[in-house]
């Protein structure tokens, strides 16, 4: 045998004997898939690709396949991905606390404890913007006009039982407007909501700060009010607390696998996230968004999202939307 032939046939065996030994993280990730259960251009769309590049800069994942299918706070999406991807362990599925509020109000055949938890990616809080001509300049504006006539506010933002649509209810009861007046607009994907923003077709807009970020620094949008408890580091922006409003709520977004997937493969996928979490490009995209680093995996997450299941429906009975 010719020697660059011998030594060919050794780098082949070398590199099938690897692959038999490779930890289960490496061989379940090769090829992602994930699902993004609303339209492009928010932020379950922006973390789920955010994530999937990472995991591919991190060598964890060799390509990431996505599938948009936006309705009903995630409800639409859950279920095409509850029913079709079982067992599927290179599966994935973005949601956050959307999702649960949309459970909560819309009460769907297919719950998010039929899939695997997996990790707690981020978390952020809300912010409120108005298109650049409003005449609305502060969020005292909006409660002035709210309580003349609530259905003159029309308010932009996610799915039904979003924590931006929370926020607006909690905001009516704490000024003595029945919640259930709330003239709040529903879209299926950031993309939705700030063309509507932008269009004037709504008076205020909720999101995530990152969703909203380049219009506000362009001055198409102006922001009149988070819901954090302080200021947020490098932006500028009022709470509603300083502004007198007792509001106060956070968004999470997070990452399920598919049902039936057995423990190895769980903990395979989880390994996986954790490493793509630890590399330079999740830690520019969170940078790039203003995401609040939150990463909480298994039974940690899990027992989390059973405690924000049973705070948020709290919250929404509390605010007049259960």
């Amino acid at each position: 045998m010719r020697r660059d032939t011998f030594l060919k046939s050794l780098a082949a065996m070398a590199a099938t004997s690897a692959a038999g030994t490779l930890p289960l993280a490496a061989q379940a990730s090769t090829n992602v898939k994930m699902m993004i259960p609303a339209n492009p251009g928010g932020g379950w769309d922006t973390t789920g690709r955010a994530l999937a590049k990472a995991m591919q800069d991190a060598g964890v994942a060799a390509a990431v396949s996505f599938e948009n299918k936006g309705g009903a706070a995630g409800a639409i999406g859950l279920a095409q991905f509850v029913n079709a991807s079982k067992g599927d362990a290179n599966a994935m599925m973005v949601m956050g606390a959307v999702m649960l509020g949309g459970i909560i109000t819309g009460k769907p055949p297919v719950s998010v404890t039929q899939a695997t938890p997996l990790a707690r990616l981020t978390s952020e809080y809300n912010v409120f913007v108005v298109p650049a001509a409003s005449p609305f300049k502060t969020m005292k504006d909006v409660v002035e006009a709210l309580k003349k006539d609530p259905g003159s506010v029309k308010w932009g933002g996610g799915s039904r039982g979003s924590t931006e649509h929370i926020a607006a209810a909690m905001l009516a009861r704490d000024v003595g407007v029945d919640a259930t007046r709330i003239n709040y607009v529903a879209f299926r994907g950031g993309g939705e909501a700030t063309a509507a923003i932008l269009g004037n077709n709504v008076s205020v807009g909720g999101s995530g700060y990152s969703e909203f970020a380049q219009y506000i620094e362009a001055g198409k949008m102006r922001a009149i009010a988070v819901t954090s408890p302080a200021r947020i580091k490098g932006i500028n922006v009022p709470t509603m607390k300083e502004q007198g409003f007792n509001v106060e709520i956070g968004n999470w977004r997070g990452v399920y696998g598919a049902p039936g997937i057995t423990a190895p493969q769980r903990q395979a996928l989880i390994d996986l996230i954790v490493k793509a979490c630890r590399h330079k490009s999740w830690t520019e995209a969170l940078e790039k968004n203003n995401w609040t680093p939150a990463l909480l995996t298994g039974k940690d997450f899990e027992d989390f999202v059973d405690r924000e299941f049973a705070s948020l429906r709290a919250t929404m009975v509390k605010a007049g939307m259960v």
